[in-house]
Formats: C-alpha cells, structure tokens, sequence
C-alpha cells in the first residue's frame, strides 16, 4: 500500500530529506522524488483536509491509475466453481485431466501451470477459517488421543496400550491429560469426573468428538446422545454439543491440546517403561503440571495463570454427589438362557430365552431387567469371552445333567446290583476322561427299565467276567438272552500253542 500521506507529512511537517523519508517508509529513493513530484503537480500540500484518506490522496495524485489486467484479455478465464464441484464430486477426476478439457475447448487458454495456480488462488478463498472467542468457564473440549502408552504387565512381561483421555477449556487452554484403560464408557466418565477436580468446577458445555461413548448416531443437525452420557451430563449440570462429523475444527482447542500432549507427555515417556496404571498417570501428572505453565509464546502468561483468572471464578461447583456408573444397553437372550454384554456371558431364568432384556451395569455388578423387574444379578467379570451361570437360572435337566459325576454314577449303578457298579467303574476307568463313559453308563441304567434289573446285574457279571465292557456287548448279552446262561469256564488268558507262532524266543 502507497504511504503518500506519511511521505507527505515527513516532507512539509518535519522537513526530512528524500533518503531518511526512504528510510523511514522502507521505500526507494525515486518513489519518494515521484510522490512529492505528483503531489507539486496535483497541488497537494500539508496539511491535508481532515477528511481525506490514503484512497482520496492516491486518487488525487494517481488520477489515471488502472486496475491491472490480464495480460492476454482474450483468454477464457475457467468456471473455478464447476471444476472444484468435479473434483469432489468423483476421486478420480484429477486437475490435469480438467485442463486437458479446457485446452480442448480453450485452444489459447492457460497453460497448465497457470491454471493450477489461478485454481489454487480461487480455492484458498472458499477455506475462511472463523475464530473462535471462547467466554469464561463455557466450554471444555474433550477427546481420545491418537496416541496410546504402553503399560506392562508384571509377572508376563507382555504390554496393552492404555488410552489417552485429553480435555481443554476454552478459554484458558488449561488441560487434563490421563491414562485409562481402554475407550469404554466407565473410563470416559471417570475422565469426565478427574478432569472437574482438575479443574475445579464444571463449565457449560462440553464439546465431544462423535465417539460412541459420547454419541449414539453422529448426525450434522440431530445427533443422538448416548444415554448415559447424557444422564451424567444432567447429574453434572452441564450441556453436551458435539462437534459436527468430519470438521475437526468444531474442537480446535482440544486439537491442539490433544497435539501438545503428545509431543510434550507421549514423547518425553518414550524411554519410560510403566508396571501400573497409576504409576504411569503420576509421571503424567509431573509433565501436565510442567505443561501448563509453561509460558505462551505469543502472549504473557501461561495456561494456568489464564485459567486461575478467567476460568476458575466462572466455574460451576461440583455436584454434591458422586454419579452412579451405571450403564445401560439392551440384549436378546440366547437359546442358551446367557446375554452377552462386554464381551462376556450372563446367565437369566431359562423362561426368558429369546426375550428382550434391559441390561444395567456398574463397575462392579451387571444386573438383567425384564420389563422392569430385575431376573439376575453377577458380579462384573473383567475377563473376556468368560460365561457367568447361576445354577438357578439352569432348567432341572440341565441341572442334573451338570451333578453327574463318576460316583454319582457309581452309587446310581449300586442300585441295580454291585456288578453293575463294578461295570461302571471299569468302563470310566478304560477312557482318558470319565465324561467319556457317562452316555455307556446311562445306556446300561436305561436297559435296567426294558429288562429287569436282576437280567442287567447278570449281563454285567457276564460282561465283566468275558472282559467285554462296553454298552453295546451288555445290550448283546440281553438280547441274545447269554444273561441266563451260566459261565461253564473262564476265557482264555493267553494263545494256545500251534506250529506257526514263533514266541518271544525267536527274536533272541
């Protein structure tokens, strides 16, 4: 921008030279000869009226100066507007393929570089960026970090990723960094809760990203909140407005939060190696304190001065109350009278299979409603893919099924005669699991209802004696009525001799 107004003002007001006017207005020599040449030539003098500006001073000694033109007029200048609509509109529609189209249309249009770059001049223009003034105590911009930190495990050795929870206030910048376990909603509350006693009281509103534990269905215009993060956000006293789907920008603050945590957390405890949880969010802790007050840059103060000045007094308290965890989800219970609910399986009353049920946790228990009854009550498993089953909740076969064991089926068999429980241990005993033997077992007890008991208790003597244990050579023995017959001679114990057996000798 021309400074003839200063240029005049060092010339007839202080009477300087032509070289300590360039040197003042970091301008050439020439440019100032022509300014005070054009301004002799217009009759402008000082002082100027007062309401002339630098535009009716340039008008009055540039009286002809004209807008600079294309060079080359004739030029069919591009629908900028239609080409960006092309390129978002298809991944595959790439600037050089557009200009190609243009110079077929164009002959004497731009060249290539020329029209990237007017493109590129056009485009710049549709991306404002608004800024943002944040009141005191308003908002508190809250997100899961990229970033994850390992955390071994003492006694294997082997590392799980904890999570990293980030949450800024607005106006201030002052931060609240944690580790957590995973991403669930019983760490993304307590987060909520440890960030409040950082800060000191509860802000307005909190601005989350659109994750699941925050938003049900992301949504432009009508998200859906998740239910209870919402209730926790009612307990708290304060609003939920997440930010809008792929406009990061919504939560700049927490960004830039989430950016400088992990360059300044993450990246100084790359040589640290963490056992616990706890041990890893005190050395946290030490760096966030260091964190946020180390200076701004470009501007006094550091965010824990701002925040004890602008944030803090503008606060709300904290509630009275700690909030119940609890969450909430609905499940279908499976042919297998369980619901699954974090990765794991709990059992309901049997009569419920395939109704819907309400399911309520806490950090501690998982109770299963059904139409607002509670039906069952477990202890929360930390575990995965791990079945919680009350005994009661089991149909009465299911039960009984579950009671057999190896002397149960023994003192069941004694029912019939001792030589059936002889025949029972001796099947149980032949197999490299007991369970193996047990649908013999109940075989056997089922033929004691088609014969009588004294013909069972016989065949397993007859059995027994002949070596053949199994369910099938005592139905056989029934069937054949062999039962009945009585054991004339032992069965042979070893091969009688003959010509063509050799003997152990042989291989001497």
């Amino acid at each position: 921008m021309r400074k003839l107004r200063e240029v005049l003002r060092l010339r007839y007001e202080l009477k300087l030279g032509y070289q300590q006017i360039g040197r003042s207005c970091a301008i050439g020599v020439s440019t100032v000869h022509k300014y005070l040449k054009r301004a002799e030539t217009a009759g402008v003098t000082w002082p100027l009226p007062e309401d002339w500006d630098e535009a009716r001073v340039e008008a009055a000694l540039f009286p002809h100066a004209e807008p600079a033109v294309e060079k080359n007029p004739a030029r069919t200048p591009p629908d900028f507007a239609t080409i960006h609509e092309q390129l978002r509109g298809n991944k595959h529609v790439t600037l050089q393929l557009l200009w190609e189209e243009y110079r077929q249309a164009n002959p004497e249009g731009y060249r290539y570089s020329r029209f990237c770059e007017l493109y590129q001049r056009w485009r710049s223009k549709l991306d404002v960026v608004l800024r943002q003034e944040h009141k005191a105590g308003e908002k508190m911009f809250v997100d899961w970090a990229g970033a994850t930190i390992p955390v071994y495990d003492r006694h294997t050795g082997l590392p799980w990723q904890a999570a990293l929870f980030v949450a800024a206030l607005g106006a201030s910048s002052y931060s609240w960094v944690e580790a957590t376990r995973d991403q669930q909603m019983e760490s993304w509350l307590r987060a909520h809760v440890h960030a409040f006693e950082y800060f000191g009281g509860i802000p307005v509103l909190a601005v989350p990203d659109n994750t699941k534990t925050g938003v049900t269905k992301a949504h432009r215009y009508d998200p859906d909140l998740n239910p209870t993060y919402y209730n926790f956000a009612l307990h708290c006293g304060f609003g939920i407005v997440p930010a809008r789907p792929y406009k990061p920008r919504d939560k700049a603050k927490v960004e830039n939060a989430v950016q400088v945590a992990q360059r300044w957390i993450v990246a100084a405890l790359r040589h640290h190696k963490f056992f616990s949880l706890e041990e890893l969010n005190q050395a946290i802790r030490e760096l966030l304190t260091k964190l946020n007050h180390r200076p701004f840059r470009k501007k006094d103060g550091t965010r824990a001065s701002v925040w004890e000045a602008v944030d803090k007094p503008a606060l709300k308290p904290l509630p009275t109350e700690p909030f119940d965890l609890s969450e909430w989800s609905r499940a279908r219970v499976t042919s297998e009278y369980h619901v699954t609910f974090d990765a794991n399986l709990y059992s309901v009353p049997y009569n419920l299979v395939h109704e819907m049920v309400e399911i309520r946790s806490t950090p501690t228990t998982v109770e299963i409603l059904h139409k607002g009854a509670r039906v069952a009550s477990h202890l929360r498993s930390r575990e995965r893919g791990k079945a919680v089953t009350q005994q009661e909740h089991r149909p009465k076969s299911h039960r009984e099924h579950l009671e057999w064991t190896p002397s149960r089926m023994v003192h069941w068999a004694a029912s019939i005669g001792p030589q059936t429980a002889r025949l029972f241990e001796r099947i149980m005993n032949d197999k490299p699991h007991p369970e193996m033997g047990y649908r013999g077992c109940l075989g056997i007890i089922r033929l004691a209802q088609k014969y009588t008991p004294q013909r069972v208790e016989a065949a397993c003597e007859r059995a027994l004696f002949t070596g053949a244990c199994r369910y099938k050579s005592v139905e056989s023995i029934l069937k054949n009525s062999l039962d009945q017959a009585p054991v004339t001679s032992p069965p042979p114990t070893s091969t009688p001799p003959h010509d063509n057996i050799r003997g152990a000798g042989y291989f001497e």
